[in-house]
């Protein structure tokens, strides 16, 4: 005898699960079919009067706010008026969401309970309606189409008896945990920091069902801390050995056979200046003066697109990286370290392949012409940033002292050098070009923004032992103009041609005008420091914005403002559709010039070189979704490189707990105020509740929090004291308590 299924709806009073998904998933079968509240009850398996209640109260509910229409009494279907629309599901920390749709101008608001099993970022089918007060748009998801992640990063909580557990992801836009069954713990034991990949989701479980895929070890252990920062934003941190292998199988040696396609530079002038820990150096730069007295300067980029061929293993494993990663300890290369690190690198005093951009320039830093192809090309010199700069500071010529006579002594960071003149002459004769080169920069309207750096002093076990902030220098903006000198005339040279555009397809670095409404709210937020930017034209918006730069620059909220600044502006993608590059004042710009560390400059020499042999413009759609991948995967190493640094800032501050720091007030919200700390650029929050001399309430219009009883008032830039409370390495977070007066 068959056993009679149970009956989950039975008892009284127990409230059906996901009710409206439910109806509207039948509805929506068929839009033309109407059912009543018996056929609904019927599907859904509901058989006791209680739930048949909830069923008929739930459709009138429903047609009441024009979700479904009553067709006839007591008959419902789906209206037909309102159109289910697919779009991206934005998950916010507090657990509910935002729909956003190219059918909508504005993002819509999902409560939490609508949000239909969507996580963040997929793209799902959305129900958009009218809240009852027939103000503002409300959605419901109906749909996941398509999971955008299903690996999560998190911490194993076992259950007491041991045989199942939840995986606690640490992203905290995952708002439910992950159940993971006995047969998928794969030897993950209770507190193991794990990575764990949705199976499936059960209609009636509220929590996701998950196979633990890989043990990373004990959180706050450094290493696992790291590799899990990676693996959350979907970043390999090691190349298969399939991979290392096709890289060591290349051939390496430059053949008389190649040297001859290839113009030969051997003999001119290069060198490097690159950081004093780089490894690989992806560019040179080339000096010689000319007899009419102008100079020729050539920007030299390793020829990566030569080893790394199309339809092989590591040229997809290259696409699939498409960028590399800095994090704070280590570098995740996109390409392997023969590559990275060893063929491909400008190294000194090694002949190497190369694509180069050369240019004729005169006295006024003016192109008088212009060249590009594949050369060899022999580093003389390896300078480190602050070697360039130390010549750059500290060398001057008398008027007796022939050029390249002899080498000369020179002393840089308390060491002694000897550089040849001829070397030591080019340095300083590119840095006055520079100058000229980023001063015209500036006049045409480009955005300056010459952030501070935060840098840590890491031990050999990889903690933090002090923190210092890296600022921007002559040497390192003589290397930035000739870089952005190249990558503008390469774009140029494509796609612009006898005055007008061209058609070819290319890949562009472009950088949208900002929004509106982003500078009308930097506006409102710089006036509480007494500050204004002028956004009447895009010239005075441009000028205002550079003197705001430039009158923070040094001062306590000077972080807080760049950032803020810099989020006004739009984020710089890749695209075959060139609108220019904002930022940058340039109508045309690409990138060129860092091809071991980004796979878009790879396209880019390839496309070049195709051009330059007479090849036909090819069809654009299989490079812009290219330019898409490169975008996402660059957005993702972003923010594991910001992972990072707060990670090591918070490592930093366990170790300084009983110290009291100044700081700056960098935001307000209604449960607390962010300080960041003006010695380390550590932020962290004071909680309201923490704050004991009296009841805080928050004040939006003020950005401060106001005291109920003695008005005191803790306002967006104050100047506070604050001590470390509480350190999260798992959560990134950090807590301080204010210090009152």
């Amino acid at each position: 005898m068959t056993k009679k299924k149970k009956n989950i709806f039975k008892k009284k009073g127990k409230v059906i699960k996901d009710l409206t998904r439910n109806i509207f998933k039948i509805l929506n079968e068929d839009n033309t079919k109407s059912y009543n509240y018996k056929q609904i009850a019927s599907l859904l398996k509901v058989a006791d009067t209680d739930g048949k209640n909830q069923i008929i109260k739930k459709l009138v509910g429903l047609a009441a706010e024009k979700k479904i229409t009553e067709v006839e009494r007591g008959k419902f279907t789906i209206n037909i008026d309102k159109k289910y629309t697919i779009g991206t599901l934005d998950v916010t920390s507090n657990g509910n969401g935002y729909f956003i749709s190219d059918d909508y101008e504005d993002d819509i608001f999902i409560p939490n309970n609508n949000l239909g099993k969507g996580l963040h970022n997929d793209t799902v089918k959305a129900f958009v309606y009218k809240k009852r007060s027939g103000k503002k748009l409300e959605a419901e998801v109906v749909e996941v189409l398509e999971r955008s992640k299903t690996e999560f990063v998190g911490v194993l909580q076992k259950s007491k008896n041991k045989n199942f557990g939840f995986v606690i992801a640490d992203n905290q836009k995952m708002y439910a945990d992950i159940f993971i069954s006995e047969n998928k713990l794969n030897g993950a034991e209770d507190g193991d920091k794990v990575q764990a990949s949705i199976r499936d989701w059960p209609k009636n479980s509220k929590n996701p069902f998950g196979t633990i895929t890989t043990v990373l070890g004990k959180p706050g252990d450094h290493n696992t801390e790291m590799h899990s920062i990676l693996l959350e934003y979907d970043l390999p941190y090691e190349f298969e050995p399939e991979i290392e292998k096709e890289a060591q199988d290349l051939p390496l040696e430059i053949t008389s056979k190649e040297i001859v396609k290839r113009r030969d530079m051997r003999g001119d002038l290069t060198f490097t200046i690159d950081p004093k820990d780089a490894k690989d150096f992806d560019d040179a730069l080339s000096f010689k003066v000319l007899e009419n007295g102008n100079f020729e300067v050539g920007i030299h980029i390793a020829d990566v697109s030569h080893y790394l061929q199309p339809k092989t293993n590591l040229d997809d494993e290259a696409y699939k990286r498409a960028t590399s990663v800095y994090l704070v300890d280590r570098v995740v290369p996109m390409l392997p370290e023969m590559l990275s690190n060893g063929v491909c690198s400008l190294r000194p005093h090694e002949e190497k392949l190369t694509f180069s951009a050369v240019f004729e320039i005169n006295q006024k830093a003016q192109i008088i012409n212009e060249w590009f192809g594949r050369t060899v090309t022999y580093s003389d010199q390896r300078f480190a940033y602050e070697e360039a700069q130390s010549i750059i500071e500290n060398v001057q010529f008398s008027d007796d002292i022939q050029p390249y006579q002899m080498p000369i002594d020179i002393s840089i960071t308390g060491k002694e050098y000897t550089v040849a003149k001829e070397v030591v002459e080019a340095t300083l004769k590119l840095d006055e070009l520079a100058k000229i080169l980023r001063k015209k920069r500036m006049q045409s309207g480009a955005i300056s923004f010459d952030r501070v750096e935060v840098k840590f002093d890491l031990d050999e076990q990889a903690n933090p032992v002090g923190v210092f902030f890296k600022e921007s220098k002559d040497a390192n903006k003589l290397i930035e103009e000739f870089m952005l000198l190249a990558n503008r005339k390469v774009a140029e040279f494509i796609g612009f041609s006898k005055g007008k555009a061209t058609n070819k397809t290319f890949i562009y670095r472009v950088h949208d005008e900002p929004n509106d409404e982003k500078l009308a709210s930097l506006e409102n937020l710089i006036r509480k420091f007494g500050y204004q930017i002028n956004t009447d034209t895009k010239e005075s918006t441009t000028s205002s914005l550079n003197k705001l730069l430039k009158d923070v620059h040094g001062k306590a909220e000077s972080n807080m403002i760049e950032t803020l600044t810099i989020r006004t502006m739009s984020k710089a993608v890749y695209t075959t559709q060139n609108i220019g590059h904002y930022g940058l004042a340039f109508n045309y710009y690409s990138h060129f010039t860092s091809p071991i560390r980004r796979y878009p400059d790879v396209m880019t020499h390839r496309l070049l070189q195709h051009y330059l042999d007479g090849g036909e413009t090819p069809k654009p759609a299989l490079y812009e979704e290219k330019c898409k991948h490169s975008s996402n995967r660059e957005e993702l190493a972003s923010k594991a490189e910001r992972s990072s640094i707060k990670y090591m800032q918070i490592k930093y501050m366990q170790d300084h707990k009983d110290e009291t720091f100044d700081g700056v007030i960098t935001g307000v919200t209604e449960w607390g105020i962010y300080v960041e700390i003006s010695s380390n650029k550590c932020e962290g929050m004071v909680r309201i509740r923490d704050i004991k001399s009296d009841y805080y309430v928050f004040d939006e219009k003020q950005y401060a929090i106001i005291g109920q009883s003695t008005k005191a008032m803790y306002q967006l830039g104050d100047l506070v004291q604050v001590k470390v409370k509480n350190t999260d390495l798992e959560r990134k977070h950090l807590d301080f308590n204010l210090i009152e007066n």
